[in-house]
């Protein structure tokens, strides 16, 4: 060891049996759960500083992906405003400065006006700083910042954590001052009555499950709120929206597998909320809007990729079918406006938006998708607080084209292109190119793969290549836009996304087969997507880095166990790779809620071998593992920290001789740290380590 190498930290072993199903299993690293502990923080402590010194030969080159972040970054710069009644709102940056800013202009006319950054904008409206709020914080968020009906109020919250337990506050927009009212512990969103006298807000249990909404009387004491509806089944949380017309208020309390809605006319605020249809039925997913005399329903009642209709007003048990179920397409989401609802769906692996035009009385016309050129992008409906808008707010992007928006013109079928982001430099969409390649998985199953690389890399054998994965909870990793990325593209690096599945990409029944009993489908994808690559020539044998975080952490662990040799590296991000243990400990955050996705194994001997099986900590062995590098906060309220450091530890007791890193930041939450500069740092690392394990490390 050099003098100047830290020495590798060695967590002690403490007994901890563990006995479920007749099965019972010692987990000597159980102490690390405990924050309060100060040999816990010691370690994590320590962990750094070993990690540190491990990378403190990348230090220039973190310096250099920072300063190429950074140079390409447009640092002043505003978002296209959104029109909501008499105002048009935005955020804008400002260089130096690590938090947005909100901001707001009285409207003129239905095309947002031509303002341009870095200049004195005449009458602006400063609603929110968060530089100025985040002073004197080393961790800022922002829960909610929502404007009421009539322009007039601002609801706002603030975290200096990272717990995502924030603090409740209100301000008068017409003086700029704040109201006495201060309620902490509030969760994100919320949502204002009609007039501006109440607002809604929810409230988080100790398993940080949302499960109360409360109802708050501006310029009243927190101890008159009233608590207007608790959710006691701990696998649903709930919230609260105002819909877009502005008319209704509903809460919603959703499973994995279940939803129910409750809705009360937005201009009677202390009214009693009322079930909408048949209330809850297991099994049965629905969102809700409203239109007129009718509520639009998405639901998947014996449809697997869902169907669209409507039920009147007076009565919501009676649903009037539009479009019915496709085995082809999955409806996702359903957007009304005055006279058109706004279908957003996916289709062989590719996001679709389609405009439902509606005339008069039961005559809603036909479907009509938007097109768009790319092969391979990602498109969803933007911010559309406009109830009446002819026009409809877009993003867009692709592997190869900076986050768009755009404007699509019910009228006319038109897009305009209202800010395409700008990357700075000589950067050229021309010189990347992107690709669609499919992997067959063993069962026969057809997985696709988006591919970026810098033109004139080729499918030779020899590129190094960074593979991204997820597949979980139906969540869809779409082909996106990195300006981060550009740094490894432009060192030769392919980058791949392997949509496996678990996620939604494919439809329901991608899902489907990798959830419960069916979750290994999601990591044998993964592998198979990379000895794709290699066999096609996208990926060198020995040059590829596996990445994934949260729910796609515990795919790393679990692809680690699997496929050892197949990886140069893994990076994994605040990963769920202590699954077993968490899913059975139902006093750990959000855990019951969890059952639906990955099973009950206090209940189900069968679910419980079946978890033990792939749950990256429990399959630690002493095979020779790739390096790996464990990204974690000290402060996560999803996937805990000890989840990442238990597995670090035993992963350097049974294999020392693999290269296994811990990073904790001990000041941030699961987004990790919260500043933009902060946040550019903290990618630099970690695209420096993987640099360094795809032999690619060089500084320009």
């Amino acid at each position: 060891m050099s003098e100047t190498q830290a020495a590798k930290p060695a967590a002690p072993r403490r007994d901890h049996p563990r006995t479920h199903h007749g099965d019972t299993v010692n987990d000597p690293y159980a102490w690390l759960k405990d924050p309060e502990d100060p040999a816990t923080v010691e370690y994590l402590k320590a962990e750094n500083v070993y990690t540190e010194s491990r990378t403190a030969h990348l230090a220039a080159l973190r310096k250099s992906i920072f300063g190429e972040i950074k140079s390409r970054t447009q640092e002043t710069d505003l978002s296209v405003p959104v029109r909501k009644r008499g105002w048009w709102y935005y955020g804008r940056t400002e260089e130096g400065k690590q938090y947005g800013i909100q901001c707001r202009l009285k409207a003129d006319g239905d095309t947002p006006p031509e303002i341009e950054a870095g200049t004195a904008i005449e009458g602006e409206e400063i609603l929110v700083d968060g530089n100025e709020l985040a002073e004197g914080h080393d961790f800022f968020s922002l829960g909610t910042c929502d404007v009421s009906p009539d322009g007039n109020l601002l609801a706002y919250a603030v975290n200096y954590s990272g717990d995502e337990r924030f603090t409740l506050r209100f301000k008068d927009l017409r003086t700029g001052e704040d109201f006495p009212d201060d309620i902490p512990n509030v969760f994100y969103g919320g949502s204002w009555s009609l007039d501006g006298s109440v607002f809604f807000y929810t409230k988080v249990d100790d398993a940080w499950r949302p499960y109360q909404v409360w109802r708050h009387v501006l310029g009243e004491h927190e101890d008159k709120d009233v608590l207007v509806h608790q959710e006691d089944d701990e696998r649903f949380w709930t919230g609260i929206d105002l819909t877009r017309s502005e008319r209704y208020l509903f809460i919603v309390s959703g499973s994995k597998i279940t939803t129910e809605v409750r809705y009360l006319d937005a201009a009677d605020p202390t009214g009693e909320f009322r079930v909408f249809g048949n209330g809850r039925v297991q099994g049965v997913e629905l969102s809700v809007d409203h239109q007129g005399d009718r509520f639009w329903v998405l639901h998947n009642k014996d449809a697997e990729n869902f169907t669209l209709g409507w039920t009147p007003v007076e009565d919501t048990t009676q649903f009037h079918e539009v479009l019915p179920h496709d085995e082809t397409v999955r409806l996702e989401s359903a957007d009304a406006f005055a006279d058109h609802v706004v279908v957003s769906m996916r289709r062989a692996g590719l996001s679709q938006v389609a405009i439902l035009g509606s005339n008069e009385g039961q005559d809603f016309g036909r479907l009509t998708e938007i097109e768009f050129d790319e092969p391979i992008y990602a498109v969803g409906l933007g911010e559309n607080p406009d109830y009446d808008s002819r026009q409809i707010r877009l993003g867009y992007t692709s592997l190869v084209t900076p986050s768009s928006v755009y404007d699509y013109d019910i009228d006319t079928a038109e897009l305009h292109l209202r800010k395409r982001t700008p990357v700075l430099g000589d950067f050229d969409p021309a010189d990347y190119v992107q690709y669609r390649e499919w992997a067959t998985a063993a069962d026969g199953t057809k997985v696709p793969i988006s591919i970026v690389a810098k033109r004139g890399v080729t499918a030779d054998g020899t590129a190094p290549c960074l593979l991204y994965g997820y597949g979980s909870y139906e969540h869809s990793i779409d082909p996106y836009f990195s300006i981060a990325r550009l740094s490894l593209l432009d060192r030769g690096v392919v980058f791949a996304i392997a949509h496996i599945r678990g996620g939604g990409e494919m439809g329901r029944q991608w899902y489907e087969q990798g959830k419960l009993l069916h979750k290994r489908n999601t990591f044998t994808d993964f592998v198979d997507c990379a000895e794709r690559l290699v066999s096609v020539g996208w990926a060198a044998p020995d040059r590829i880095v596996a990445r994934g975080g949260s729910a796609g952490g515990l795919l790393m662990g679990a692809v680690a166990n699997l496929a050892p040799a197949r990886f140069a590296g893994i990076l994994a991000d605040v990963p769920f790779v202590d699954a077993l243990n968490t899913i059975l400990d139902p006093t750990m955050p959000l855990t019951v809620i969890e059952w639906e996705e990955w099973g009950n194994p206090l209940e189900s001997a069968e679910v419980y071998e079946y978890m033990k099986s792939y749950s990256p900590y429990e399959n630690v062995s002493d095979v020779r593992y790739p390096s790996i590098l464990a990204v974690t906060s000290l402060n996560d309220t999803r996937v805990g920290f000890h989840e990442p450091a238990k597995w670090i530890a035993k992963l350097r007791h049974e294999s020392p001789d693999s290269d296994v890193l811990l990073k904790t930041e001990m000041e941030a939450g699961h987004g990790g740290r919260s500043g933009r500069y902060d946040a550019w740092e903290e990618e630099a690392f970690n695209l420096a380590w993987v640099l360094d394990k795809l032999g690619a490390a060089q500084i320009a």
